[in-house]
């Protein structure tokens, strides 16, 4: 009975009256070149019938080598910018090279400016194009690239403790571990990104972006960059932008965000949110790698996305289930009951299962096998299980709400929305949960040091890591087969992936770039 409603939901998602999307092209200059920031853009807009369109990969940089600055910006100009409906700008690609170069002071503060001159180059080209411009605040630990091995945690201690006076022993001792050229790199590094953060909103109030997000990268309830955030809110208040202006957790997950936003605005509506939290007091917390309860950062992710949250039920169009007990797997069991009895009556359901701990940063083994097991998430209109609790949300929300908007209030054609649609969702179980939580761990075990998450490679090394995960995620996606590929939303639309394929494109085991082919030219 539940694999027929859940069937009956899909096909009836088809079956509304729908506005025409336009072109629907959005020129995209991503915060670096990895599948989160870029890939992940790119494919969540094909559900929407949406061309993302973004600058040569060669010009992205790769992890310590940044991005081309200066030709990205003539990259832009030399768009025939009239045929984009929107720009989605990562201010750190186009003043440091991107996310990683933002974190050293390897750009000074006057090269930083003027290279973001192309901004207003843009806008007088195309004085009508919406602009969502992000830029990161940032963050308290350097970049790990071997070169810093010897100090990087003390560093990161030292941000974190430094503005409190009950602690100025330890970190006059931190002081002296810190090598102090690299301790006032970090230092010129912050000040000139926050000079920079006060510009962007500076050039809201001029009409230059028309949305900013300022994201906090990884951080902790306390620390230096508490006191910049503060001056930026209240740079934000001051000049009365808290509509065009936003500041939260988050970093890599965000064009996804402003995607959503800008399709959200497109469609002329704002889509309506009500939360379920598998744990209550939990909800009230912060989660690892965040400054704020997880409650306070959930709200400022529908806001972001061009969605708001709702009390009732009665009032919303899309569900929001955020779980986090994994100390707690019979919770596990009635937050899935939950999920398939929403579904069943025809809701849109999105699930964003957040890691409270910070140990996995992948999907949970008890939460996630029961969602494969009892076939819920082919029917599901958005998912994510990886990283932070923002980069979890920030891609399962858009893409839910996304969803939501080509299925309801869009001409999508059928094949290509669900083709999209199944292809994002069965890449996050194949890239949050089977390679995270499964294999990422063992090939850290078998190729590195023993907790070692990251795992940086040579070149011998990442071609056999490379292979060794390839290995294993054939072999999870066969055991697919049976709970999965045989479900209703899926086997009636989908043929079987083909031709998977897996990288690691910064010669680390923190991310994959995960492909396949998906043809869901409806069978029936």
């Amino acid at each position: 009975m539940i694999r027929s409603l859940l069937f009956l939901m899909i096909f009836w998602s088809f079956s509304v009256t729908a506005q025409k999307p336009g072109k629907n092209r959005i020129l995209l200059i991503p915060l670096d070149d990895r599948p989160p920031c870029l890939q992940f853009t790119q494919r969540m807009g094909q559900i929407a019938g949406a061309e993302v369109v973004a600058p040569p990969l060669a010009m992205l940089g790769q992890f310590t080598t940044p991005g081309q600055s200066e030709a990205i910006g003539q990259w832009i100009l030399s768009q025939d910018l009239s045929s984009f409906d929107a720009a989605i700008v990562c201010l750190d690609m186009l003043a440091y090279g991107g996310l990683v170069g933002s974190r050293v002071h390897q750009v000074p503060l006057e090269t930083a400016v003027k290279r973001l001159e192309i901004i207003a180059k843009l806008r007088e080209k195309a004085p009508r194009l919406p602009l969502y411009a992000q830029s990161v605040l940032m963050r308290l630990a350097p970049s790990a690239d071997m070169k810093n091995d010897a100090y990087r945690a003390q560093l990161a201690r030292w941000a974190e403790i430094s503005p409190d006076p009950s602690r100025q022993e330890e970190t006059a001792q931190l002081a002296k571990v810190i090598p102090a050229t690299a301790l006032a790199d970090y230092q010129q590094a912050r000040l000139r990104n926050h000079t920079i953060n006060k510009k962007a909103i500076e050039w809201v109030k001029k009409g230059m972006i028309d949305y900013l997000l300022i994201t906090q990268d990884d951080a902790k309830p306390q620390g230096v960059h508490i006191a910049e955030g503060q001056r930026l809110r209240e740079q934000i208040k001051q000049q009365n932008l808290q509509a065009k202006v936003a500041l939260q957790p988050g970093t890599d997950e965000v064009s996804m965000l402003l995607l959503a936003r800008f399709l959200t605005q497109k469609a002329a509506f704002t889509p309506k949110i009500k939360v379920y939290y598998s744990s209550d007091s939990l909800s009230k917390r912060a989660m690892p790698f965040e400054d704020r309860p997880l409650t306070t950062s959930v709200r400022y992710q529908i806001e972001s996305a061009g969605a708001t949250q709702v009390d009732k039920e009665a009032d919303a169009q899309i569900l929001l289930y955020v779980y986090t007990s994994r100390q707690q797997p019979q919770r596990a069991i009635s937050f899935v009951n939950e999920i398939k009895e929403k579904l069943a009556s025809r809701k849109h359901v999105i699930v964003a299962d957040i890691d409270p701990v910070g140990n996995v940063q992948g999907g949970d083994s008890v939460f996630s096998a029961l969602l494969i097991k009892h076939q819920l998430l082919p029917a599901l209109s958005g998912y994510a299980s990886w990283n932070t609790a923002g980069n979890t949300l920030g891609t399962a929300l858009p893409q839910g709400v996304t969803y939501y908007l080509a299925s309801q209030r869009f001409k999508q054609p059928k094949t290509a929305l669900y083709s999209a649609q199944q292809w994002f969702l069965l890449n996050r179980v194949l890239d949050d949960y089977y390679f995270h939580t499964l294999i990422r761990p063992e090939a850290n075990r078998r190729f590195g040091k023993p907790g070692l998450g990251a795992l940086i490679l040579d070149e011998s090394r990442n071609k056999q890591v490379e292979a060794f995960c390839l290995d294993r995620l054939q072999g999870y996606l066969k055991t697919l087969e049976q709970d999965y590929f045989t479900s209703k939303p899926f086997a009636s639309f989908c043929q079987r992936p083909q031709h998977l394929q897996f990288s690691l494109p910064w010669h680390r085991t923190f991310e994959a770039l995960i492909d396949f082919d998906l043809d869901c030219s409806r069978k029936n």
